[in-house]
């Protein structure tokens, strides 16, 4: 594992601390354009703010939401990377994404190329943008250009930079049309029945499972979907000597009983769709929030980061999808319910986090969290940082590493009672595995 200061472009803190954000045609010879390791994460903050607030206002489904956040974060990253002294571009390393254009020659601010690429991709990636996000992506865009050229970059820099965050973002998109999601998206499916199996859950009880081929898309990283698969759960039974009764009775006693911290922890990690930026956009949230309370971080670590992290996700989500559609087992709320199961008909989760409408097994929470604490406590080593994705909603939460914060998510649905323990414990391990192979196959620094 990194220590954090060896995250940190290799220049030292005090030093990076003496850096001014701003970039002029003046800083770099004709030959190069003034380092990422140099330059504030601010625009990458806003960009990556503005795309947990797009999965919000847009009411993305948590596995959307992955997508939209994985590309991204790739697109962020290559519109950079040129800047990145001993790193390497992903073309050639993901799935299907073939190698970049060659870089024009002339001075580029990685900001503006970064600005231009991320305003393009945002807005083709999702299905439908609607007129607040396209007016959202319009006034950052538009705001950061004029920042840009307040701190002297030059109109030359600047249409140059442009340029090449447009033609960023047209190879990005055109390597996302070809993942399978116009294929799969919201496929046709019949749920199996059967003892154990997935019913529709109460209140909606809606017949069609959320995205039943979602473990089909072409992963990011991933040599294919199952490859990161776990144990089955634990097989179903009505017994109550069973380890499946004793997960269900400990779904339903948990919630019975629980302590207010219990509860605190449920909401905070609930992360519904619609009402916030999704499970997915919860970890975005913490990246940007971990590079304002560490601002020695650069703009080089920011898109490290949300690389590393968008990539991991969206494969967690392909994989835990993989697990969800394979074996179809039932939620919690199914056998509390039934009169051959714990039989208590009144029983309900905690008030405003109602069971989602897919299969129990694995945890997407835990999966996509595993993942994405498994890849930053890799970049950054055990760091501590404060939580407030949900300023004014939920009070903020304090963590001492990535690892533990992970593990709170996955068991937030426990105190839920949304997910048994197998599927919370088995999908942290999951997501660690998905992690680890996009730190193992993925060479970001040479």
């Amino acid at each position: 594992m990194h220590s954090f200061k060896k995250t940190l472009s290799g220049t030292a803190l005090l030093g990076l601390l003496a850096f001014a954000p701003a970039c002029s045609d003046s800083d770099s010879g004709g030959s190069g354009s003034k380092a990422a390791d140099t330059q504030s994460s601010d625009s990458a903050v806003a960009w990556f703010d503005l795309l947990y607030d797009t999965c919000r206002v847009q009411s993305l489904s948590p596995v959307v939401a992955s997508r939209v956040i994985a590309y991204c974060s790739v697109a962020a990253y290559e519109a950079v990377v040129p800047g990145m002294k001993g790193f390497r571009s992903l073309g050639g390393q993901l799935n299907g994404l073939d190698e970049l254009p060659e870089l024009p020659k002339g001075n580029h601010h990685w900001p503006a190329v970064l600005n231009a690429a991320m305003a393009d991709v945002l807005i083709g990636i999702l299905d439908a943008p609607n007129q607040a996000t396209l007016d959202a992506v319009a006034a950052l865009e538009t705001q950061q250009e004029d920042d840009f050229l307040a701190d002297k970059v030059s109109q030359e820099t600047l249409d140059r930079s442009q340029e090449r965050g447009a033609a960023v973002a047209t190879h990005i998109l055109a390597w996302a049309m070809e993942d399978g999601y116009s294929t799969f998206n919201n496929c046709a499916y019949t749920p199996p029945t059967g003892a154990g199996l997935w019913e529709p859950t109460p209140p909606a009880f809606a017949a069609n499972p959320l995205q039943p081929c979602w473990g089909k898309l072409r992963p990011y990283a991933l040599l294919y979907a199952a490859e990161c698969s776990v144990l089955p759960p634990p097989a179903f039974s009505e017994d109550t000597g069973s380890a499946y009764y004793a997960e269900a009775f400990e779904v339903y006693d948990t919630v019975n009983n629980l302590t207010q911290d219990q509860l605190d922890i449920a909401q905070f990690w609930a992360d519904n769709p619609g009402t916030t930026g999704t499970p997915a956009g919860h970890w975005v949230s913490i990246i940007g929030q971990v590079l304002q309370q560490y601002p020695e971080l650069t703009l080089e670590d920011a898109v490290h980061a949300y690389a590393r992290a968008g990539i991991a996700m969206g494969d967690a989500f392909i994989s835990c999808w993989e697990m969800k559609y394979i074996y179809c087992y039932l939620r919690p709320i199914t056998f509390i319910h039934s009169a051959t199961g714990i039989n208590d008909p009144a029983w309900t989760t905690v008030t405003g986090i109602n069971t989602p409408p897919f299969p129990e097994y694995t945890s997407g929470h835990s999966t996509q969290s595993g993942a994405a604490s498994y890849v930053l406590e890799d970049l950054f080593g055990e760091l501590a940082f404060d939580d407030d994705t949900h300023a004014g909603v939920w009070p903020m939460r304090h963590f001492d590493s990535f690892t533990e914060a992970a593990e709170e998510a996955g068991v937030s649905r426990l105190y839920g009672g949304i997910h048994y323990r197998s599927a919370i414990e088995r999908g942290l391990d999951q997501g660690r595995c998905v992690g680890k192979n996009v730190v193992d196959e993925i060479t970001f620094r040479e």
